[in-house]
Protein backbone atom coordinates (compact mmCIF):
# COMPACT_ATOMS: atom_id res chain seq x y z
CA UNK A 1 0.00 0.00 0.00
CA UNK A 2 1.22 3.35 -0.73
CA UNK A 3 0.54 6.71 1.01
CA UNK A 4 -2.44 7.79 -0.39
CA UNK A 5 -4.19 4.73 -0.17
CA UNK A 6 -3.27 4.79 3.84
CA UNK A 7 -4.48 8.30 3.86
CA UNK A 8 -7.91 7.39 1.83
CA UNK A 9 -8.24 4.32 4.42
CA UNK A 10 -7.67 6.24 7.44
CA UNK A 11 -10.15 9.27 6.28
CA UNK A 12 -13.35 6.70 5.26
CA UNK A 13 -14.25 6.57 9.23
CA UNK A 14 -14.78 10.16 9.34
CA UNK A 15 -16.91 10.28 5.83
CA UNK A 16 -20.53 11.62 6.75
CA UNK A 17 -23.36 10.00 4.59
CA UNK A 18 -26.17 12.08 5.17
CA UNK A 19 -24.84 15.46 3.91
CA UNK A 20 -27.71 16.78 1.14
CA UNK A 21 -26.51 17.47 -2.30
CA UNK A 22 -25.55 21.21 -2.12
CA UNK A 23 -25.33 23.59 -4.78
CA UNK A 24 -23.92 27.73 -4.82
CA UNK A 25 -27.19 29.87 -4.32
CA UNK A 26 -28.66 27.63 -1.86
CA UNK A 27 -30.03 28.88 1.41
CA UNK A 28 -29.11 26.43 4.08
CA UNK A 29 -29.67 25.76 7.93
CA UNK A 30 -26.17 24.49 9.05
CA UNK A 31 -26.49 22.45 12.86
CA UNK A 32 -23.46 23.77 14.40
CA UNK A 33 -22.44 22.35 17.73
CA UNK A 34 -21.39 24.64 20.52
CA UNK A 35 -20.25 23.94 23.41
CA UNK A 36 -21.01 26.00 26.82
CA UNK A 37 -19.55 25.33 30.16
CA UNK A 38 -20.01 21.28 30.10
CA UNK A 39 -22.80 21.37 28.00
CA UNK A 40 -23.54 21.06 24.20
CA UNK A 41 -26.41 22.25 22.00
CA UNK A 42 -26.82 22.75 18.42
CA UNK A 43 -26.72 26.70 17.28
CA UNK A 44 -28.91 26.66 13.49
CA UNK A 45 -26.53 29.27 10.87
CA UNK A 46 -29.28 29.83 8.44
CA UNK A 47 -27.78 31.48 5.12
CA UNK A 48 -26.53 31.87 1.63
CA UNK A 49 -24.24 29.43 -0.02
CA UNK A 50 -21.70 31.55 -1.84
CA UNK A 51 -18.57 29.18 -2.48
CA UNK A 52 -18.02 26.15 -2.55
CA UNK A 53 -15.07 23.45 -2.42
CA UNK A 54 -14.99 19.79 -3.18
CA UNK A 55 -11.36 17.96 -1.86
CA UNK A 56 -12.99 14.87 -0.43
CA UNK A 57 -12.78 15.01 3.27
CA UNK A 58 -11.26 18.84 2.74
CA UNK A 59 -14.66 19.93 1.27
CA UNK A 60 -16.34 22.76 2.64
CA UNK A 61 -18.94 25.48 1.78
CA UNK A 62 -19.08 29.43 2.58
CA UNK A 63 -22.54 30.20 3.85
CA UNK A 64 -22.96 34.13 4.20
CA UNK A 65 -25.84 35.75 5.85
CA UNK A 66 -27.17 39.77 7.45
CA UNK A 67 -26.87 39.53 10.76
CA UNK A 68 -27.94 43.24 12.32
CA UNK A 69 -27.11 44.74 8.96
CA UNK A 70 -23.88 43.49 9.00
CA UNK A 71 -22.49 40.39 6.29
CA UNK A 72 -21.28 37.64 8.22
CA UNK A 73 -19.72 34.79 6.47
CA UNK A 74 -18.83 31.64 7.87
CA UNK A 75 -16.70 28.10 6.29
CA UNK A 76 -17.85 25.03 6.93
CA UNK A 77 -15.93 21.62 6.61
CA UNK A 78 -18.75 19.59 5.60
CA UNK A 79 -17.65 15.90 7.37
CA UNK A 80 -16.42 18.04 10.66
CA UNK A 81 -17.41 16.57 14.12
CA UNK A 82 -18.79 20.01 14.45
CA UNK A 83 -21.27 20.06 12.45
CA UNK A 84 -24.62 18.18 13.66
CA UNK A 85 -27.00 18.57 10.74
CA UNK A 86 -27.03 20.44 6.97
CA UNK A 87 -30.82 20.89 6.04
CA UNK A 88 -31.29 22.80 2.22
CA UNK A 89 -34.26 25.18 2.97
CA UNK A 90 -34.50 26.76 -0.67
CA UNK A 91 -32.52 26.21 -4.23
CA UNK A 92 -30.90 29.55 -5.62
CA UNK A 93 -30.38 29.93 -9.27
CA UNK A 94 -26.63 30.79 -9.84
CA UNK A 95 -25.00 31.23 -13.04
CA UNK A 96 -21.46 30.93 -11.81
CA UNK A 97 -19.57 28.92 -8.81
CA UNK A 98 -18.39 31.66 -6.75
CA UNK A 99 -21.30 34.17 -5.58
CA UNK A 100 -18.62 36.97 -4.17
CA UNK A 101 -20.15 39.72 -6.04
CA UNK A 102 -22.90 39.53 -2.81
CA UNK A 103 -20.51 41.31 -0.61
CA UNK A 104 -21.07 44.26 -2.50
CA UNK A 105 -24.74 44.10 -2.48
CA UNK A 106 -26.89 45.41 -0.46
CA UNK A 107 -30.65 44.68 1.05
CA UNK A 108 -33.04 42.98 -2.20
CA UNK A 109 -30.31 43.46 -3.94
CA UNK A 110 -28.70 40.18 -2.68
CA UNK A 111 -31.94 38.07 -3.13
CA UNK A 112 -31.17 34.88 -5.75
CA UNK A 113 -34.55 33.66 -8.27
CA UNK A 114 -35.67 30.70 -6.53
CA UNK A 115 -34.82 27.60 -9.01
CA UNK A 116 -38.04 24.09 -8.61
CA UNK A 117 -35.93 21.60 -11.29
CA UNK A 118 -33.82 20.18 -8.51
CA UNK A 119 -35.55 18.74 -5.51
CA UNK A 120 -34.66 20.02 -1.68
Amino acid sequence: MNAEEIIRSIEADYYKDDIPEIYVGDTVRVGVIIQEGGKERVQPYEGTVIAKRNGGINASITVRRIFQGIGVERVFLLHAPRIANIKVIRRGKARRAKLYYLRNRVGKATRLKQRFDRPI
